[in-house]
């Protein structure tokens, strides 16, 4: 087990149940650095899709802190994960970020490890080295519906109940046929927490948010629940559930193991997530038209999928440093879509652009006013649940 150094044990003794939690959690190296050992290193994370690596040797890596993944198809078509840590004296073993591969060869001592992560040759290593001894590090990956899931911990969280009872609830988007329509990076200088607070709550979406808070009745939920039978009933009509699923915070099984499905209505005159409320792109799946509504599906604590009819897009809030954080958008569509003819990129990515662009600044300031010295946490509204749940997993686990 991660030991907790002495500055969290004190913070968490400061902290006061539905409130914010304490400066220090967004300032200190420390607590930082101890977030990627204790919370991230041990937490499922969402690296990619399958489509991204569809022949033997295709690659990816998927780095945030000071860590890095990659996530391979090796030679018999199996999905890979392994640490991209050379096991002679820690260089990178891969450097692109992304490619095809016949091995991996360490570009310091050339090293040179299989698509299964074993060594294959260590060059002048004389006649007692054993390779077989210095395969590289592997992590734990799942699978899911063509999402790929990453843990760098030998005990990862125990997600496979919960993806179990989640596998009938996103079958009908056919997640395993989507491709990556577009892929962009907000950085914004501030705790990776921060960031991820800010998704885990819409009590700001109407005043924040304006393009945004046009379509989603999230920022209003009385709104939500009086347009929410009409929805089920549309829902039902073009092939999708209408349950719902809980298993986050003081529902999960135990600490990383969240996973969430929603599914909640537009405002009347909004198909989909789009600037005029039209179809931006085919239907995915099973599905056989749009029903007004959106997703929110969460795996693990840190992942957050938005899915439309004809879209789904994907959180995610990487740290990079202390106070610095990328917010990761990827928008994907159903494989068969053809850009220019189903789908514009422009329109597709328009509304969660503008609405990564007011994040960037409301995270920002939020930063620089949780760095004043007069920061005291401030009760948390009944709208932000989310993040009451994130703190409950978050502080179990460091």
């Amino acid at each position: 087990m991660q030991q907790r150094p002495a500055e969290i044990v004190d913070l968490k003794k400061d902290y006061v149940e539905g409130h914010a939690l304490p400066r220090a959690f967004y300032t200190s190296r420390e607590v930082y650095d101890h977030d990627i050992a204790a919370y991230w290193n041990q937490s499922w994370l969402w690296a990619g899709h399958v489509s991204q690596i569809p022949e033997p040797g295709d690659y990816f890596l998927f780095d945030y802190g000071p860590e890095s993944i990659i996530v391979v198809r090796d030679r018999d078509g199996e999905i890979r994960a392994h640490l991209n840590v050379c096991r002679h004296r820690g260089s990178r073993v891969c450097v692109e970020q992304s490619g095809s591969a016949r091995s991996f060869v360490c570009p310091y001592h050339a090293w040179t490890f299989d698509l299964s992560g074993q060594l294959r040759a260590g060059r002048a290593m004389g006649p007692d080295f054993d390779p077989g001894e210095y395969g590289l590090f592997p992590a734990q990956l799942r699978v899911f519906q063509g999402l790929i899931f990453v843990c760098a911990s030998d005990s990862p969280p125990p997600i496979d109940a919960g993806l179990a009872k989640l596998a009938p609830l996103a079958e009908p988007f056919g997640l395993d046929n989507l491709k990556i329509a577009a892929k962009r990076t907000y950085p914004v200088p501030a705790n990776w927490k921060l960031a991820l607070e800010n998704y885990m709550e819409c009590y700001h979406c109407a005043p924040s948010h304006k393009e945004y808070a046009r379509s989603h009745t999230l920022k209003a939920p009385e709104q939500m629940d009086r347009l929410m039978a009409p929805l089920q009933e549309r829902s039902r009509e073009i092939g999708l559930p209408v349950e719902e699923m809980d298993q986050t915070g003081p529902n999960a099984p135990a600490p990383g193991a969240d996973v969430y499905y929603r599914r909640y209505p537009l405002y009347p005159g909004y198909e989909t997530g789009s600037r005029d409320g039209h179809a931006l792109a085919p239907t995915l799946g099973a599905l056989t038209g749009l029903d007004g509504g959106a997703t929110d599906i969460q795996v693990g604590p840190l992942n957050n999928f938005l899915v439309y009819a004809d879209h789904l897009l994907g959180y995610r809030f990487i740290p990079r440093g202390l106070q610095e954080t990328d917010i990761e958008l990827v928008w994907m569509v159903r494989g068969d879509a053809e850009e220019g003819r189903d789908y514009s990129v422009e329109d597709l990515t328009w509304l969660w652009h503008v609405t990564s662009l007011d994040d960037e600044r409301i995270i920002r300031h939020n930063q620089s006013g949780v760095n004043s010295h007069h920061f005291r946490p401030g009760p948390l509204a009944d709208m932000e649940w989310g993040i009451t749940g994130f703190y409950q997993g978050y502080l179990a686990m460091i």
